[in-house]
């Protein structure tokens, strides 16, 4: 009867042990199978859940607009007084709406090559007004003819058209034409061919955002969508911030850093945004890239909004910026499992530089240079709700009822153990006595 006892505590133990390994076992063996599942499904390839969300995205993503409407026009083109601003918006559209176009593959790198067409609707119930609202903005045509024509002659020539047309330093225009384009009255009188639409976003509608090309994951699934290269436009970088739960879902926030915007004397790789030595002094301001390359010579610079993390100088001309971290950090909420950004906020600011120019009428008071704030964006995408929960179901929530499966096997399979032997050990110390 004892023998039969201690065997059946002793077959006891056992069986807690076994449950307590298994459930050991069972956590690198599922590990491997959600890794093998989040491969299958994360690579850009027909078939798979990234690919049907990446081809044309499930989310809607807006893109919010805030307009600095300048308050004393005149002040400022006739004593060069500081501009005071007063933000306006959000005015929202919808984008990235379209399916990519021209997908073509690269079996031998891993990569896929794309087109994004782009398209934007106006979504009145998410802004603050319509289209028809109307802004005291900078004259862009204007701004632009020191950087484009730096000879005095030709200078001399163009303001016989500035003046004709009645153009100065600032114009009241609509949101629709500010964004989308307006035939430029002073460009309109030029009796040579010149581009005579000016707009923010011009030309937008009916183009593409590319060519992008992209590795599909294939051969590393760290690497799957990080672009490889992009024709037209700098790309930037984010690093870890902090890990927040997404309805329901834990992810990875990851923030666009301040080294982004740095001076190329911090961040060398910057050299190729700063094309001057005077304004920039000697490339050492930092805040703001010069993307005039990519915008035909015109004087455009994007920084964070409200000139975060810029230096000082470059705002210190302008009245009535608030920067502030929470509203103005571009952010990716990115699911470290799969990879997939679940949520993401990009925000920029787009800006004019103005310089003095003795020539040109409607800037000849100018005594300073002025990085004029023209607008800031916020173009958002959050994982929908019902993805959401299918997202928990497939990926988050198996994981979870593994987790506990593990924990419980592990855990009976200790207790058990653990109760086996005490009475176990009981039972020898009894039958000795």
């Amino acid at each position: 009867m004892g023998c039969d006892r201690n065997c059946g505590l002793i077959a006891g133990a056992v069986i807690g042990a076994v449950l307590a390994v298994f459930g050991g076992i069972l956590m690198p063996v599922g590990d491997m199978l959600i890794e093998k599942t989040v491969k299958k499904e994360a690579v850009l390839e027909e078939g798979t859940i990234a690919f049907k969300n990446w081809v044309k995205t499930g989310a809607e993503v807006y893109r919010q607009v805030w307009i600095f409407d300048v308050q004393n026009p005149e002040e400022v083109a006739v004593n060069s007084s500081k501009i005071k601003v007063k933000q306006r918006g959000p005015y929202t559209y919808r984008v990235r709406y379209l399916a990519k176009e021209n997908i073509m593959w690269d079996s031998e790198t891993h990569t896929v090559s794309f087109l994004q067409p782009n398209g934007a609707i106006f979504e009145p119930s998410l802004s603050v007004g319509t289209e028809n609202d109307t802004f005291t903005v900078l004259n862009l045509a204007v701004a632009a003819v020191p950087h484009l024509y730096p000879s005095a002659f030709v200078q001399t020539i163009v303001n016989i058209f500035i003046k004709k047309s009645n153009s100065s330093m600032f114009q009241k225009r609509t949101l629709k034409e500010l964004l989308w384009g307006y035939k430029d009255p002073f460009l309109n009188l030029i009796p040579y061919p010149v581009p005579t639409t000016v707009g923010v976003f011009y030309p937008y509608h009916n183009t593409a955002d590319g060519v992008y090309k992209v590795f599909n994951g294939k051969d590393d699934i760290n690497k799957v969508a990080i672009i490889d290269t992009y024709k037209g436009k700098k790309s930037f970088y984010a690093v870890f911030g902090a890990e927040i739960n997404l309805k329901g879902i834990p992810v990875y926030r990851f923030i666009l850093p301040s080294l982004v915007f740095a001076s190329p004397l911090e961040n060398p790789d910057n050299h190729c945004f700063c094309t001057e030595k005077i304004i920039s002094k000697n490339c050492t301001l930092y805040g703001v890239l010069d993307i005039g390359k990519c915008k035909d010579g015109k004087p455009v610079y994007i920084s964070l909004p409200h000139f975060l993390h810029a230096s000082p100088e470059i705002a210190e001309p302008v009245e009535g910026l608030s920067p502030n971290e929470e509203e103005h950090t571009t952010y990716l909420d990115v699911e470290p499992i799969t990879g997939f950004t679940l949520q993401f906020a990009k925000r920029l600011q787009i800006n004019i530089l103005v310089k003095p120019g003795k020539r040109i009428g409607a800037l000849k008071g100018l005594k300073q240079n002025y990085m004029v704030p023209v607008l800031w964006l916020n173009e958002t995408g959050t994982i929908g709700d019902e993805k959401a929960e299918m997202f928990r179901n497939q990926v988050t929530g198996k994981i979870k009822l593994l987790g506990l499966v593990e924990m419980i096997l592990i855990s009976v399979g200790a207790v058990m153990f653990t109760a086996f032997m005490i009475s176990y050990c009981a039972c020898r110390l009894k039958s000795v006595k």
